[in-house]
């Protein structure tokens, strides 16, 4: 059973008690609390010896009403850490103490245009992301850098960093004075473990469109560079091999003619795909541009040489535009947009590309028929001719994860595990076991939202026995907004991590 628990603080809220909006409610619906948990309650199975480290993830948590219409992506970014040392688990989460999120509580109301929303419209003319005037809410994405974990904004912005182990706020990331505070750093900014540096990008809707950097494992920005594109683009991930950073120029982009009159409205253009490769301290000029099949691509898996070529794994959207269907012509307008969130909507299955750099010929092929995204690997085999990937398979025309599926990307074959009716996961990561002799030597670590059981989990499973289910579940303090993006940091790489208190915030031992 749970030995210690505490409520640490509860957030001013405006959203209604009865809100029925659908992406804040049910499996959706946000919390204001944050918890101190120790010991956490083992309700099947047991926390393996060989776990060994904290599994951090990223949601988005709304505090107030939107001013008009509400997006998932526009929520404030709360942490949930969940750490394993010694057979047992203790939890913390925390808001991300964002700029944005200080000025709203301090107001009590939204003061930001979101997503869904037309910029115009904001309260305040300050702002951050591609289009500007949006919430800096920094709830995408979360990874883990000199220690500490740094988290993320879709369309660029600040990256805030936190204490992995007690989600203590430590201010935002400055790389020793050198951050681009004009642009800010996109979601998915790349940790490589091997040489201890952070590579990242930003965009924009001004010439060049697009900047790479590269912060060294002294926290300075020794690389920064241009990446010009023919206009405004909508990038969302890139990818890296042991000599090489890869950067996309995907046909899916704000309609030139409706930008202009100030609306920042998606469309599918008629033009191929394009990646550029780039060497990792190259500068603009040397910089190969590949053509490739039309689509869009929200998450790359990995990326490794072999030979004259580069090979690319990622989710290729074979509908990166989706129409409505019947079943929409009920729904709002506010709620329309969301088909583009849902997996099989956007038809997005794992796919590798192939760049030959001595003739630069691109070769592509759909590693799989099925259904995909949120792809995670083994970060001891990136940049390497890695053999699994992990992904989510989704709930069909909603933006929720209902089952794993792991590829075996040398044979082809698949395992698949659904979590069942009203249970959902959060991206999944992959944790190496201590002392590991293998790529799936490993275990999977993920938190579900059980609606059945108004109850969250954190779950593990065996990385090579997917099917079988998992092999411990433990209990969490409160039930989870369901939510994306999330990361695993072995305890070997955290500060502290044998002698950190851990019962309390901020206090060094």
């Amino acid at each position: 059973m749970v030995t210690s628990v505490d409520v640490v603080e509860r957030m001013l809220s405006t959203l209604p008690d009865d809100d029925d909006h659908p992406y804040r409610s049910g499996p959706w619906r946000p919390q204001q609390r944050e918890w101190n948990a120790d010991d956490l309650e083992v309700v099947a199975g047991r926390i393996p010896h060989d776990l060994d480290g904290v599994y951090l993830r990223n949601t988005e948590n709304p505090l107030h009403q939107p001013i008009q219409h509400y997006h998932p992506f526009d929520g404030d970014g709360m942490v949930h850490i969940v750490g394993f040392r010694d057979g047992t688990a203790f939890y913390r989460n925390r808001f991300v103490r964002t700029d944005g999120l200080a000025a709203e509580q301090q107001a009590g109301r939204s003061l930001w245009a979101g997503i869904a929303e037309s910029p115009t419209i904001s309260d305040r003319t300050d702002g951050v992301g591609a289009r500007r005037f949006l919430k800096d809410s920094s709830s995408t994405d979360v990874t883990v850098f000199r220690g500490e974990a740094l988290t993320s904004f879709y369309q660029c912005g600040d990256l805030y960093r936190m204490d992995p182990l007690t989600g203590r706020a430590l201010g935002k990331a400055d790389f020793n004075g050198g951050f681009p505070s004009a642009l800010g750093v996109s979601a998915h900014p790349k940790n490589d473990d091997r040489t201890g540096e952070l590579l990242f990008f930003n965009y924009g809707k001004d010439a060049p469109y697009m900047h790479y950097g590269v912060v060294d494992a002294d926290n300075d920005v020794v690389h920064y560079t241009p990446i010009e594109l023919p206009g405004p683009r909508l990038p969302h991930d890139m990818a890296y091999t042991e000599n090489y950073a890869i950067f996309n120029d995907f046909p899916l982009f704000w309609d030139a003619d409706l930008l202009r009159a100030g609306h920042h409205v998606p469309r599918l253009h008629d033009l191929p795909s394009r990646f550029g490769i780039l060497p990792r301290r190259g500068d603009a000029s040397q910089i190969r541009w590949f053509e490739a099949d039309p689509t869009y691509v929200l998450h790359f898996v990995n990326a490794f040489e072999d030979g004259d070529e580069v090979v690319l794994d990622g989710f290729f959207q074979h509908d990166p535009d989706p129409g409505p269907l019947p079943e929409d012509a009920g729904l709002p307008p506010s709620l329309r947009p969301f088909r583009f969130l849902a997996l099989n909507r956007m038809q997005t299955r794992l796919h590798r590309w192939r760049f030959n750099l001595v003739t630069g010929a691109t070769t592509e092929t759909s590693l799989t028929d099925t259904i995909s995204e949120f792809g995670m690997m083994n970060a001891d085999y990136t940049t390497t001719d890695y053999r699994y990937a992990y992904a989510a398979t989704g709930k069909p025309n909603w933006f929720l994860f209902d089952g794993l599926v792991r590829h075996d990307l040398h044979t082809g074959a698949e395992e698949h595990y659904a979590f069942g009716e009203g249970v959902f996961a959060s991206e999944t990561s992959v944790a190496p076991k201590v002392g590991a002799t293998g790529e799936d030597d490993a275990y999977l670590v993920t938190i579900t939202t059980d609606l059945n059981a108004d109850a969250s989990f954190c779950v593990i499973f065996d990385a090579a026995r997917v099917a079988d289910g998992p092999i411990c579940q433990v209990r969490l303090p409160e039930r989870v907004s369901s939510g994306t993006h999330s990361t695993w940091a072995p305890g070997s790489q955290l500060r502290r991590w044998r002698t950190a208190e851990r019962a309390a915030d901020g206090v060094e031992v």
